[in-house]
């Protein structure tokens, strides 16, 4: 069976990685899921003060070599996402949305590739439904992991402690963790 790529955001991956160990380059559940990352997430941490002081475990080698392998690219595809990067930032204008570079790459990759991407960030989601990206959210990855047993009830709920320590919950976070997981969030 074919790899099944899901690409996390900046924002997705900060929030899981440190708690979910190697994150990226492991093969999990019946249809052998993959999370990846761009490259230009290392580009954004490192260029960033904030990125850096708040998770500054991101420049550690193993994390560093856990985001080493990449979404393999024809010239077609790196062309196509080009043309739909330059349609993302014009509805971006458009729409006054705030999504960054880093975010508009991820979702003309979703969008090229056919693969989700995983945010919670509110604006990339909206421009994901006006150009039709599969998208998920953080818990609704974590939902998918506990489904195929990749981790357990009690992991979901470290990271979201993790989360509300860091005072680091997505966006509509209480909502959609009864939603998900049936349960009162910790």
């Amino acid at each position: 069976m074919a790899q099944s790529k899901i690409l996390l955001d900046s924002n997705s991956y900060f929030r899981l990685a440190k708690s979910i160990h190697p994150l990226l380059d492991t093969v999990f559940g019946d249809e052998d899921n993959c999370l990846y990352v761009l490259k230009e997430l290392d580009e954004e941490f490192y260029r960033n003060k904030r990125l850096k002081n708040k998770f500054s475990w991101v420049g550690d080698d193993e994390y560093v070599s856990n985001r080493s392998k990449r979404l393999t690219l024809s010239r077609k595809d790196i062309s196509n996402i080009k043309l739909v990067e330059g349609y993302l930032r014009q509805h971006k204008i458009e729409n006054t949305l705030g999504v960054s570079n880093i975010d508009i790459q991820c979702l003309a990759h979703g969008q090229v590739l056919d693969i989700p991407v995983v945010t919670d960030d509110g604006d990339m989601l909206l421009a994901a439904v006006d150009f039709d990206i599969n998208t998920m959210k953080t818990l609704e990855l974590m939902r998918n992991m506990l489904d195929c047993a990749h981790i357990n009830m009690a992991k979901v709920r470290q990271v979201v402690a993790f989360w509300a320590y860091e005072c680091d919950k997505p966006g509509g976070f209480r909502g959609d963790y009864i939603r998900i997981f049936n349960e009162n969030p910790p």
